[in-house]
C-alpha cells in the first residue's frame, strides 16, 4: 500500500513512517502536492561488516613496478 505524506508532516512523524516502511508500506513524500521522495522497505537486509575478513590477501610485491612499463 502506498500513502502520500506532505514533507512538512513527515518531519514530525519520521519514526512512525520508518516503522510502517519496515512492515512493507511505501510512503511517498510530497511537496506542494508533487512527489519528491520515497520511503520504503529495504530490498534485502544490509550485509554485516566483516563477513569477508581474511578472504583477501595482498602480496608483498603489490607496489612493485610492472615489468611492461
Amino acid at each position: 500500500m502506498t500513502i502520500l505524506v506532505p514533507i512538512d508532516e513527515a518531519k514530525a512523524m519520521l519514526a512512525e513512517l520508518c516503522a510502517r516502511a519496515r512492515e512493507g508500506e511505501e510512503i511517498v513524500l510530497t511537496e506542494n502536492g508533487t512527489p519528491v521522495g520515497r520511503i520504503g522497505p529495504m530490498e534485502r537486509p544490509p550485509r554485516p561488516l566483516g563477513t569477508d575478513a581474511g578472504k583477501i590477501r595482498m602480496h608483498d610485491n603489490f607496489d612493485d613496478p610492472l615489468p611492461c612499463f
